[in-house]
């Protein structure tokens, strides 16, 4: 089971060398923010950057939304100096990118630490190279801070020689073995970005195969497909319902003494339930969060 039922439909890069996005960020609908220090910003432009994100987390305003800095990779100029001046500035999780073994995530873990970071401060890696794919595992138990893995597709596909196909056959295998690595380690999972902005059914279709592949949500690149990733990763009024007759079901069979139930003809069990409840958990973090007017 995941580690909490926090909504992640909709993750939207933002990047941290544009005050004008990190302001208009506070309003928009979208469940999570990755403020980008690295493939967004431009080298001579890294350290501003940086002081822009710092201080627009430092301010708030951003409400319930789960506010990620993507740092630049350890092995950068940069990227040491982004831990170590954002590791307390109240953001939520620290991105890493291009993360291939366990080794890096504890070094991230170390520069955290060393920096005053948190407890709450998490840690989500990019799964991004053919390395990282293989290696899904064993960074997904790295540490106790992981929270979620981040597909990171075009890099991928570029690595991998491949190409961008509707089907995106080519990266099936890939996204697989990280759903399977975030699931067995309890952590969350969020599908790459689709590229073509004025592809609307391409990305619907591609929202669709995430979330029956088992993705929590997908990583965006303009605020415009933010409904849409709400709309295809949250659970339907309908699959709430069933989802509260499935646990009154189960809760009144157990009170009779059974371990199973018959409920429209299906036999319900333990593992139903425990996806049920997980659903209504999910559809209650999604309604509080749009309360809040995210």
């Amino acid at each position: 089971m995941l580690k909490s039922a926090r909504p992640r439909r909709s993750v939207l890069y933002m990047p941290g060398s544009n005050t004008r996005a990190l302001e208009k960020a506070r309003s928009l609908p979208a469940d999570a923010l990755i403020l980008d220090l690295e493939d967004a910003v431009a080298p001579d432009a890294k350290a501003d950057a940086r002081r822009n994100i710092g201080e627009a987390v430092g301010q708030g305003g951003y409400g319930r939304r789960e506010v990620i800095v993507r740092v630049n990779g350890l092995d950068t100029p940069w990227g040491r100096d982004d831990v170590a001046e954002l590791a307390t500035c109240g953001a939520d999780a620290i991105l890493l990118p291009k993360v291939e073994s366990a080794a890096m995530v504890r070094e991230l873990e170390e520069l955290m630490a060393d920096a005053g970071a948190p407890r709450s401060m998490g840690i989500m890696c990019m799964m991004e190279t053919p390395r990282g794919i293989l290696a899904a595992d064993e960074i997904a138990r790295a540490s106790k801070r992981l929270t979620c893995l981040v597909m990171g597709t075009s890099d991928l596909v570029k690595d991998l020689n491949a190409a961008h196909t509707p089907d995106r056959l080519p990266v099936l295998t890939s996204l697989s073995l990280c759903v399977l690595a975030a699931r067995a380690s309890g952590l969350a999972v969020v599908d790459g970005v689709h590229l073509d902005l004025s592809d609307d059914e391409g990305f619907a279709a591609a929202c669709r195969q995430g979330r029956q592949l088992g993705f929590d949500g997908k990583t965006l690149i303009h605020p415009k497909t933010i409904a849409a990733a709400n709309a295809a990763f949250a659970p339907s009024a309908a699959e709430v319902e069933q989802a509260h007759r499935i646990i009154a079901a189960h809760a009144e069979a157990a009170k009779a003494g059974k371990g199973v139930v018959v409920l429209d003809g299906k036999l319900i069990e333990n593992l139903h339930v425990e996806s049920a409840k997980r659903l209504v958990a999910l559809a209650d973090a999604i309604a509080a969060l749009e309360q809040q007017g995210a």
